[in-house]
């Protein structure tokens, strides 16, 4: 519960918080621009995908979900990236304050951070574009996408914080075993409006106290 407790007290800090906003802006303007001059295209690529429908106001109302849902994954993808990219004086930072005696033994690449995280990204697309119809049945669907998010945040997450304070595979290897659960309960943020921002600098920062926590 300390885990939890530390990352929680972590998320809501000035520094956190200021930190967000301007991911937040950042990955909106990058979302905007391609979203608006792109949605006739998607609009005609989504009822294409749902044109197997019977029912054709189905076929209306999951359009407009879709396109909904799609500019959201939109965001959060770039969202994830550019916390992923930014954030490591701000985890540096953190450590220090909880871990005065923590030593700094590396730091990530920004050519391999970006290269995991696209293909984060392009394998959460790749799962949601095939698991669609499942997203539309009650709690199922929520359990699935929240299982996708994970997938955006994981690896990414594992690699810029694990760079900055192990250089042990061994012991890198080890604490990755609780990686899909930590990233899950940080996309359980995504579901609520404003603090959805939060889900990716939480996940580093929930990873940053389960690998420092216990040394």
């Amino acid at each position: 519960m300390r885990l939890y407790s530390k990352s929680f007290q972590d998320i809501f800090s000035g520094a956190v918080i200021f930190f967000v906003i301007k991911m937040t802006l950042l990955a909106l303007i990058v979302s905007i621009i391609p979203i608006v001059y792109f949605w006739d295209n998607l609009t005609l690529i989504i009822q294409s995908y749902l044109s197997w429908i019977p029912w054709e106001w189905l076929q209306s109302s999951g359009s407009s979900v879709l396109l909904a849902m799609s500019s959201y994954m939109f965001f959060l993808i770039n969202l994830s990236l550019f916390s992923s990219l930014f954030s490591e004086k701000l985890l540096i930072k953190l450590a220090k304050r909880h871990y005065p005696m923590v030593k700094v033994v590396g730091s990530a690449n920004i050519i391999t951070s970006l290269i995991i995280t696209l293909n984060s990204s392009l394998l959460f697309l790749i799962l949601f574009v095939l698991f669609i119809p499942l997203l539309f049945i009650p709690i199922i669907g929520q359990i699935i996408l929240l299982y996708l998010w994970s997938i955006l945040l994981k690896k990414p997450t594992i690699y810029d914080v694990g760079s900055l304070f192990i250089n042990d595979k061994e012991e890198l290897k080890e604490k990755r075993k609780k990686t899909t659960t930590l990233a899950m309960v940080a996309s359980l943020f995504n579901y609520i409006p404003l603090l959805n921002t939060f889900a990716p600098i939480f996940v580093q920062i929930l990873f940053l106290h389960h690998i420092l926590g216990k040394r």
